[in-house]
C-alpha cells in the first residue's frame, strides 16, 4: 500500500508527500529528518489517500504539487482541515 499525505506545519504551510509506510514517515517528519519541516514542528497530518500502485501514488503527489487547481479542488472538499 502507498500513501499520499498532506501535513500542516505550525506556520500554516503545507507539505505534500508519498510513502509506503505512513506511520514511519510521520515519525521521521516529527523527529526533524526532513529538512523542509525540521524547524516547522509541530506538524499535523490533515489528509491522506491510499493506493495499491506506487506509480498511482507518485502521480497523485505530482499532480497535487504541480497543478494548483488540483490542490484547490481538494482544499474545497476538506476546507475545515486547512484552517
Amino acid at each position: 500500500m502507498y500513501y499520499v499525505y498532506i501535513l500542516k506545519d505550525k506556520q500554516g504551510g503545507i507539505y505534500i508527500g508519498y510513502t509506503s509506510d505512513l506511520k514511519k514517515r510521520l515519525q521521521r517528519h516529527a523527529r526533524g529528518y526532513t529538512s523542509y519541516l525540521k524547524n516547522r514542528s509541530p506538524i499535523k497530518l490533515i489528509y491522506y489517500e491510499a493506493y495499491l500502485s506506487q506509480s498511482d501514488a507518485r502521480n497523485r503527489e505530482k499532480s497535487l504539487k504541480n497543478y494548483g487547481s488540483v490542490l484547490s479542488g481538494l482544499k474545497r472538499r476538506i476546507e475545515n482541515s486547512f484552517i
